[in-house]
Parts: C-alpha cells; structure tokens; sequence
C-alpha cells in the first residue's frame, strides 16, 4: 500500500463524501459549518495524497473522475465498518443502539415507520435514517451502495440483490364521490379508459408496474396527467381532475373518511409486493441484521399492523 494513502484522515473522507453527495463544495461547506475555502483545502491535500484528481468542471457542473468514483467506494466501506464496529461493541455492552439507513420507494412510506415503530419497541435505543425516493433513485442508491436496507417492489434482476418479500402492495383506482363511475356496479379495466388519468412521474415503482399491466390488459389512456408524488396525485383527484390508481395504503384515510372511493374494478387490485433489498455481498450493520431478522420473525405483528392501511372501516 502507498504510505501516502496512510495518512489520509477520517475528516477528509468525510468532506470528501459531502462533496461527492451535494457535487458542490459551498453547499458541502455549508452543511458541515466550514467555509468553502477549507473545504477546497482538504479536498487538494486529498488529490496530493492520491496523486490524481478528484473533481472536475464541466460547464458549471462537478463532476467525479474515475479516482474520486473508486475513493468513495473505499470511504463508505470504511464508515460502514466504523459505524458497524460501534454497533457491536454497544451489543458486547448488552443493548443494541446505532442508525438504520433505510430508504424506501414512495409508496410504502406509509407504513414503514409504523413497522420500525414496532421494531423499535424491542430495539429503543437504535434510531432510524430514512431517505424516501421513487424507483429509479432507489436503484441508483442501490448501486451505489448508500443505504443498509431498502424497501421497493419490482426488484431488478440484473443487480445481484438478495431481497425478502413481506407486504402485499395493493394497487387500487380511485375518484372522487361524485365520479360518474362511482355508481357501485362492477367495473372493467377498460370502463376507465375514457377518463382522464393521474399518472406519476417518469422513474416512480407503481407507474411502471400500471404501465406494464396495461399493457397486458391492452388498457390504452389518451387523456393524461402527470403528477410528481402520491400526494399531489391523491389531491388531485380529490379536486376532481380525475381518477387514478394508487397503493391502497396511500389513501387508506381519505377511502375510510369518504373524501375518496375505490372503483370496483373487476381486474384490481393490482398487487405488487414490497420487499426489503440489499446487495449481495453487502455486510449487514448489526442494526440492519436485527431489523431483516424482524421482518423475517414477525409476520402476524407486520399483519396487524397492515389492517390501519387497507382503506377500509372496521
């Protein structure tokens, strides 16, 4: 090993990494209370120890070379292994304490801090981190390597994941009280075709899975709307501007207080299950561990729990 390498410190990588996450170093600067000056310091005594540079400018973006892309492996490696050291030594002292990274496609951001809720009952001492993206920023993040767990559905088959399904993801039509179609008969797909839809944006989990089950169902939308989260989706068809399909679990509330009803569609629900993701050759925190262990172990308390989320009274 190059002696230059030995003598790069923890503060730097963590600089470093700061830069790589925001690709700017004043907002790098800002967020760890430096200034930027010091911050461009550490990153040239990072580039002398290594011997190549780490950014580059193109136009008024900052960009990674090869070398910055292979050094930010090696930083999470290193402060995953810190931080799993941490977590074990506060087990050897007989609690389990640390943080859960976990990010989680936008659907199921319902429910999963009701399950750490649960989790956390048994484990008070471990605090949870929680990044919600849509599907293609998990898959990013996913190579990437960023978090210990994530929870989406759809897993990709190319990436070298291992994952654990453990909730259904029931995928409804909704519209408001008052929709034409709201006349309680039983539903085709195709019945829904001349209104307008609410679709989410380009990389969100559950338009890809209604855009593939369309497909199939030869189910063709002309008139369309584009909405960039489940909220803004479920506002606007409360507003009326029309109808769309969402996780049961997103509107549970306003489908039990009447703001909303689900269609009787004879081809729905569309379930799609959410797994809990890691990559393979990922070493898992002992926070992590316990919590997949959790999921595996408790399968009637994860039931219970899902019964707030169907949208239905009781």
């Amino acid at each position: 090993m190059r002696k230059s390498l030995m003598r790069m410190t923890l503060r730097q990588l963590r600089i470093f990494n700061e830069v790589c996450d925001l690709r700017s170093y004043s907002r790098a600067a800002d967020e760890m209370a430096l200034t930027q000056p010091a911050v461009s310091l550490q990153i040239r005594q990072l580039e002398e120890l290594i011997g190549q540079p780490l950014f580059e400018y193109i136009g008024k973006k900052l960009y990674l070379t090869e070398a910055a892309e292979a050094l930010q492996l090696a930083s999470r490696d290193i402060f995953g292994r810190l931080e799993s050291l941490d977590m074990q030594l506060t087990d050897l002292q007989g609690s389990l304490q640390g943080q859960l990274k976990l990010a989680v496609e936008s659907s199921c951001k319902y429910f999963v801090p009701h399950l750490f809720a649960a989790f956390k009952r048994n484990y008070p001492e471990v605090i949870l981190n929680l990044t919600v993206v849509n599907r293609a920023q998990v898959i990013r993040r996913l190579s990437d390597n960023r978090d210990d767990l994530v929870v989406m559905s759809m897993v990709p088959q190319d990436m070298g994941l291992e994952f654990l399904p453990f909730l259904n993801n029931p995928i409804v039509a909704v519209a408001p009280p008052d929709h034409p179609l709201c006349h309680g008969q039983a539903l085709a797909l195709k019945d829904l075709e001349p209104y307008p839809l609410l679709i989410r944006e380009s990389g969100s989990g559950t338009r890809k899975a209604c855009e593939e089950y369309f497909k199939d169902k030869r189910v063709h939308f002309t008139q369309t709307l584009e909405v960039a989260s489940h909220e803004a989706q479920r506002e606007c068809v409360v507003a009326g501007l029309g109808i769309a399909l969402l996780t049961r679990h997103a509107v549970s509330l306003e489908l039990a207080t009447g703001l909303l009803v689900e269609l009787p569609v004879a081809e729905l629900p569309l379930y799609r299950s959410w797994c809990v993701v890691q990559a393979r050759d990922r070493r898992l925190s002992p926070v992590a561990h316990a919590f997949l262990g959790f999921i595996r172990t408790e399968r009637a308390q994860i039931s219970q729990l899902v019964e707030r989320f169907d949208g239905r009274l009781r």
